[in-house]
């Protein structure tokens, strides 16, 4: 990564810009992402959808700084994340990313506070416990919060790995498939809290998914083709995300 980067809008929670991830070389190599460019307001919710093999998950584990990128630059809020030593990169990760996963990721033997409550505990900061209380509260754990992962259902576990994402009111939340695993009610539910989660809260979430109707809570959908941005929609309709991706082969 060389130069200079344009400094982001300041609006931006997070900015790409040409950013290429390169594997393998020659006959081998596989251009994962080529020259995007894509900004993610604050306060916004992006989805992220296009074929398997598009550079979905590619370019948001390089834009929460889990990858590394073979040219452009990622910016965390004004911070370009190719001027961060290793350990700097953790701390801006730890201080200012949460994450989502579809497997949920808890610690089985701790139990949903504690898995909620983690990462500022690994930080050796004392959380704020109204603003926890409140995303607890809020998500419908708080006769829960007891309960080891093994206790609660699959909508719960979500719930959990949400909450701890939100706990630490980071800049931006990466999403991935955050809703994958659940069934389509529970689902619903979980990206009904998200959608409140950004309009209340001012919370920046990006979320890569395969569903039309997920993506259809987002304030705009982002498709990606053979790692490259095509198009977007803003304030999708499912069956206009549906039809987007038939044009594209999805």
């Amino acid at each position: 990564m060389t130069g200079a980067s344009p400094p982001p809008p300041l609006s931006a929670a997070a900015q790409a810009i040409n950013v290429s991830k390169i594997y393998g070389s020659g006959d081998t190599e596989v251009r994962a992402l080529d020259g995007v460019d894509v900004t993610f307001p604050v306060g916004e919710f992006t989805a992220i959808m296009g074929p398997s093999g598009s550079g979905k998950s590619t370019l948001m584990h390089c834009m929460a700084g889990l990858d590394s990128l073979t040219s452009g630059d990622v910016l965390i809020g004004s911070t370009s994340l190719g001027s961060l030593n290793e350990r700097d990169l953790t701390l801006l990760r730890r201080d200012n990313v949460g994450f989502v996963f579809q497997a949920f990721n808890l610690v089985p033997t701790l139990s949903a506070l504690e898995n909620i409550t983690l990462p500022m505990d690994l930080a050796g900061v004392s959380p704020d416990q109204a603003w926890v209380d409140n995303v607890i509260d809020t998500v419908g754990l708080t006769d829960r919060v007891s309960h080891r992962p093994n206790e609660l259902s699959g909508g719960q576990q979500q719930r959990v790995a949400v909450s701890r994402a939100l706990a630490t009111r980071p800049k931006i939340i990466f999403a991935d498939e955050p809703t994958g695993n659940l069934d389509s009610v529970t689902g619903n539910e979980i990206l009904t809290f998200m959608r409140q989660a950004v309009d209340e809260y001012g919370q920046t979430i990006v979320m890569v998914t395969h569903d039309p109707n997920a993506a259809s809570y987002a304030d705009r959908v982002i498709f990606l083709v053979d790692g490259k941005v095509v198009d977007e929609v803003v304030d999708p309709e499912p069956d206009v995300i549906f039809d987007h991706l038939k044009d594209l082969g999805a």
